[in-house]
């Protein structure tokens, strides 16, 4: 039999927001219902939650534990403990050595200051740096053109070498970045089906591209949903303390009438009203595309 298997992955970088609760009625409705659409073949369904603290210099432990407890009484249970980035350092190493042996990967000196654009450029491609201390680690991306269907936004057509140039996976204080530890982990994990926001669309091709780099036959399939927003064009934000979920807990908010808050103000429910955790399936509509 073959799983359904997502993940919500919440980074420890400060506190659940109505963004994330809007994240896990996707995650967890959107996987039931792929579930029960399915054929016997894919009847099972896991949701894993991984802590993405791979940035140790912005990930706090009073943080994640915030999150665990929010989740729990949200009612939004996993079916795996929680999986940290930060303790998975040999598979990332061990993914960095399958793309070296290839002749994928180089040193990089560039910092952020000197790479203004979005795209970077390739300056230290082929200057043959040694990897010491205080450099970068690059992935080198071959012009590709990568098409797949998003379960919500529809056909898709991405170049990850002209959106980004080669991919940055380890920065140069030494943490991986979040592009490769999502990549690895989706791979290692058999996570088929990834459920984020939009924010994240761009991104999904180069993610494909590098999943296929490290060994991965069949890429995991994407949903991408809207965001909450608090202007036309700024999206809720955990450093800016937009509705958090403990400020509505100490305001007498039920976690009912938490997620339906989030609910109606992604436009899945015409109006707020209490929504168990256990009942978001019910208020998803998905399509399962072809890929």
């Amino acid at each position: 039999m073959r799983a359904i298997i997502s993940r919500y992955a919440p980074a420890p970088t400060g506190y659940l927001h109505l963004g994330h609760v809007l994240n896990a009625i996707y995650v967890w409705g959107a996987t039931n219902v792929l579930a029960e659409k399915g054929t016997p073949l894919t009847a099972e369904r896991r949701i894993l939650l991984r802590i993405e603290d791979h940035d140790v210099q912005r990930s706090r432990k009073i943080y994640e534990d915030a999150i665990l407890e929010d989740l729990a009484w949200l009612g939004f249970t996993a079916d795996s403990p929680p999986i940290r980035q930060s303790s998975r350092p040999h598979a990332y190493q061990r993914a960095l050595e399958n793309l070296r042996a290839k002749g994928l990967v180089y040193a990089c000196s560039c910092s952020r200051r000197e790479v203004r654009e979005l795209r970077y450029a390739g300056t230290c491609r082929d200057r043959g740096l040694a990897d010491a201390p205080g450099m970068s680690l690059r992935v080198r991306l071959d012009p590709t053109i990568e098409r797949f269907v998003d379960l919500r936004c529809g056909p898709q057509e991405q170049r990850p070498a002209e959106q980004c140039g080669d991919l940055l996976v380890r920065d140069r204080e030494g943490n991986w970045t979040y592009q490769f530890a999502a990549a690895v982990d989706d791979f290692d994990h058999g996570v088929t089906h990834v459920i984020r926001g939009e924010d994240l669309l761009e991104s999904t091709g180069r993610q494909i591209a590098l999943a296929r780099l490290l060994g991965r036959t069949e890429p995991a399939r994407f949903l991408h949903h809207g965001l909450l927003m608090k202007s036309a064009t700024q999206k809720i934000s955990k450093s800016d303390g937009d509705t958090g979920v403990r400020e509505l807990r100490a305001r007498g908010w039920t976690p009912e009438n938490v997620i339906g808050l989030a609910a109606a103000q992604a436009g899945l429910i015409p109006f707020p009203r209490a929504i168990r955790s256990a009942e978001v399936s019910s208020i998803m509509s998905i399509e399962e595309r072809p890929a």
